[in-house]
């Protein structure tokens, strides 16, 4: 595992001065302890402290096919009534889901949407749906912002993010309150980085904290239902808003993800790691996706796209959509992530491998992944083919 070193008085980077090293043998210290939680670079991250140094782990926010599971984790329970509710919110009040029906579960990118009635407004007709069966099921109706500081995509709006715009922009929707009548009632879920939902299980301590208690995380929501199961809701930001307009064609795991506009992205003069992490093209693609897409198709991640020839953007959407199928059937299947870039020291090939944090100018810096032999960096003059794997 590597994580970020910053030795005291020392100074290893410019700027904000981080460094990178692997010290798995430190964290097993027992002079390590959890102290605090900080935002570098708008990522949050663990820090700990030993009697040399102070360490944090980075943390990735769920990506497209984290959030597809946590959807079909949800969707049995769609027609069925809120009967308890509980929760830590303050923003969101858990009572207020109290006597609701969940009638639809939506997912779009990194966002989850479901929508809730009130009883005496609209009954479902199946009050216990069977579970969504296969990992890729068609939408059934086809059309994230992480927590303060930890946000890593941009957000809907103006900035063209290509997030789901709400259809009435000009209402405004309480956090913590059930809109009125005349407003359909959906909930959007964001996961930031360490969002998680569970089934009819509450997350346990996996070791104690520095004071040597064995606390549990508390649960941001939790909703039982009238089937007799229930929902836990772990560090999501939760907010009412307006029903959502989701675009399929961007969603790079929907089976109407429209290539041609991908492609046509991925031609502008920008370096492709930019483009890749643009919500608007590539929903649902996060850090992960894009490290290894570009690994699997040897691409430099600094390669302008105006410059790469049309076979080897074709290559680079085909690796993208292919991971994020792969790392989705693993999900479904138990199996861990297999990446072959993303936080390596060495390439399948045996290669060195550098990381850097690339970004534009007025946006996120992210921590990238790349082998200069096996991604070497093109000439800009032209279309340049990729190298043969």
């Amino acid at each position: 595992m590597v994580i970020l070193l910053r030795l005291l008085g020392a100074n290893i980077f410019p700027g904000p001065t981080w460094g990178c090293v692997s010290l798995l043998p430190a964290l097993c210290s027992p002079h390590v302890h959890v102290v605090n939680t900080c935002f570098h670079r708008k990522i949050k991250q663990c820090l700990f402290w030993t009697r040399a140094a102070w360490f944090f782990l980075p943390a990735e926010m769920p990506e497209g096919p984290s959030v597809r599971k946590f959807h079909h984790l949800v969707s049995p329970f769609v027609g069925q009534k809120v009967v308890k509710t509980g929760g830590s919110s303050k923003k969101l009040h858990p009572a207020a889901f109290q006597s609701l029906w969940l009638q639809d579960a939506q997912v779009h990118g990194k966002k989850l949407f479901l929508r809730f009635d009130p009883d005496e407004e609209m009954e479902p007709l199946n009050s216990n749906p069977q579970p969504i069966q296969g990992m890729l099921q068609k939408e059934a109706v086809d059309r994230e912002l992480p927590l303060g500081p930890s946000a890593q995509e941009p957000s809907a709006g103006s900035s063209g993010s290509g997030e789901p715009v709400p259809s009435r922009s000009d209402e405004t929707y309480n956090l913590g309150k059930i809109p009125s009548a005349d407003a359909q009632r959906w909930l959007e879920v964001r996961f930031g980085l360490f969002g998680s939902i569970w089934v009819n299980d509450f997350s346990r301590a996996k070791k104690a904290n520095k004071k040597g208690d064995w606390r549990d995380p508390v649960p941001r929501l939790v909703l039982h239902f009238s089937g007799g199961g229930f929902l836990v809701f772990y560090n999501c930001q939760m907010s009412w808003s307006p029903p959502p307009v989701i675009e399929p064609t961007c969603d790079i795991l929907s089976e109407k993800f429209h290539r041609g506009q991908a492609l046509e992205a991925l031609s502008q003069a920008q370096p492709v790691c930019y483009t890749l992490l643009d919500q608007r093209y590539f929903s649902g693609l996060g850090n992960i996706i894009k490290n290894e897409a570009l690994y699997r198709a040897r691409i430099h991640p600094l390669s302008l796209g105006s410059c790469l020839s049309s076979s080897s953007r074709e290559a680079l959407v085909d690796r993208v959509v292919e991971f994020s199928k792969d790392w989705l059937r693993d999900k479904f299947q138990g199996k861990e992530r297999h990446t072959q870039i993303y936080q390596k020291e060495q390439c399948p090939s045996g290669h060195q491998v550098m990381k850097e944090t690339f970004g534009p100018p007025d946006g996120l810096q992210r921590l990238t992944w790349w082998c200069p032999q096996c991604q070497p960096q093109l000439s800009s003059k032209g279309p340049q083919n990729l190298p043969s794997s």
